[in-house]
């Protein structure tokens, strides 16, 4: 029945190291799928053992995505992997949990209607920003329609340092894009030129809550009585969409006093990201808005191919429920007092290495962590080296801190950034400021560098 030298064969395989199986000797497939396949330990180790190049996420301070999570938040998780959350008549718990969020979120934001307003789970906050911005554009279409004006040429007005996913909203909508450009030392939008930008073919304007470039926060409620004043003056009523990617789940706990949410009656809509500031592991985003009546009907689809039709409201389909269950867990779990303690601890420890960094001397900041637990710096003159050389050297102990240019109108300036997230640390911190000083002393230490140095400022 069976052939002997086969049972030898597979007796010798099962005995053999896991680094001596066949499996392992060649390379790994690339380009096409194999013709036979492997045991799943052995696919295991070798995707494994490749992944060990990737860079540590702990030490991955260029990203605002969520890096750990609690033990129990990964068992929740990997119970819910195989369920789709535009699903829901098959999975209705996860449908409520979904919604007890929604209702939470607005809640948070000081909606005037929390349990009867209209929101929902996304993959991401840049799925969030597609839905609403396409909801402002409805609205403003439905205006204009009405008024018996034309809806063919609409417009939103942004600062340029807005996220890269409302320059793809402009270009894939057809909506022209009205840059406010950075002036003079300015990091974030100034609000009087945002509202001079705006006409009777505005859809909106955006502010954001947490620059990517520097962390710091639009002044929304400046932007508001901006957009009070124009009304006055114009009749034109343009809304606002607030960007609270990172700021959505950060302003609440650490700067509630600061009204930039739905207390400001001309914010419609606010999208956050949950895998940011909102403690989960990618991805998921939330939408909410002010009222139902600022959801366009048409933008909300029935679908009855699932098993009972029901309404859903997004730009992707099928997508992982884990994650929307993995908010709701850190929403219970932690609730506002943990919150505010994680981001509490997250921004200490941001005040604190701005102020290591700043006194190394060749470095001046733009800004300090006291808005998110974000902050960047800049050179203080011209050295023989920038600040794209010491991003490469410490990439040696696996650091990823990002230099990039600031956006138009400021790209004569370089800048570095350090995002804290849970789970960074006072000791990490410590670490980071003497792997710069190490790289600073290497610098100091190479021909060329040694004129630009004898001042004295830059010693350690």
């Amino acid at each position: 029945m069976h052939d002997p030298n086969h049972l030898k064969h597979e007796m010798l395989n099962v005995m053999r190291p896991m680094y001596a199986r066949q499996w392992l000797l060649g390379p790994a497939p690339r380009h096409a799928i194999p013709e036979d396949g492997m045991p799943p330990g052995t696919a295991y180790h070798l995707i494994h053992d490749e992944l060990i190049l990737d860079g540590s996420s702990r030490f991955n301070l260029a990203t605002f995505c969520g890096t750990w999570m609690e033990p129990e938040a990964h068992k929740l998780m990997a119970e819910t992997f195989d369920k789709n959350m535009i699903d829901k008549d098959e999975y209705p718990q996860t449908a409520e949990l979904e919604m007890r969020c929604v209702h939470m979120l607005a809640q948070l934001w000081n909606s005037p209607d929390p349990e009867n307003t209209l929101g929902s789970s996304t993959i991401g906050s840049s799925e969030a920003c597609m839905l609403g911005g396409l909801a402002l554009k409805w609205a403003w279409r439905e205006k204009m329609r009405k008024a018996g004006k034309p809806a063919e040429r609409p417009n939103l007005v942004m600062g340029t340092n807005t996220q890269v996913c409302w320059h793809k909203f402009t270009r894939y909508w057809d909506i022209e894009e009205r840059s406010v450009t950075l002036e003079g030392n300015a990091f974030v939008m100034d609000p009087e030129r945002a509202a001079e930008m705006c006409d009777e073919n505005t859809i909106g304007v955006v502010s954001v809550m947490g620059s990517t470039y520097t962390g710091d926060y639009e002044n929304v409620e400046a932007l508001s009585a901006a957009l009070d004043r124009l009304q006055e003056k114009t009749g034109l009523d343009v809304p606002i969409h607030v960007d609270g990617a990172s700021g959505g789940f950060v302003a609440p706990f650490l700067h509630a006093d600061t009204k930039w949410d739905f207390r400001l009656p001309r914010v419609k809509s606010i999208n956050a990201s949950g895998h940011k500031y909102g403690l989960v592991y990618p991805g998921v985003g939330w939408i909410i808005w002010r009222e139902a009546s600022d959801l366009h009907p048409d933008l909300i689809f029935h679908v009855d191919y699932l098993g009972g039709t029901m309404p859903t409201l997004a730009i992707n389909f099928s997508r992982p429920a884990s994650q929307v269950i993995a908010q709701y867990y850190n929403l219970i779990r932690l609730g506002k007092s943990g919150y505010r303690a994680v981001h509490q601890a997250c921004q200490n420890v941001a005040v604190h290495l701005a102020g290591q960094i700043e006194s190394l001397g060749p470095f001046e900041l733009v800004s300090t962590g006291r808005d998110l637990p974000v902050f960047a710096w800049k050179m203080k003159t011209a050295a023989n080296w920038s600040l794209y050389d010491l991003a490469d050297r410490l990439r040696d102990r696996g650091w990823q801190v990002p230099a990039y240019r600031l956006p138009a109108n400021r790209q004569d300036t370089v800048i570095q950034r350090v995002v804290v997230r849970n789970g960074f640390t006072c000791d990490l911190a410590d670490m980071l400021v003497r792997d710069i000083r190490r790289h600073l002393d290497w610098f100091a230490s190479q021909p060329g560098l040694n004129a630009k140095l004898d001042s004295g400022q830059f010693h350690h």
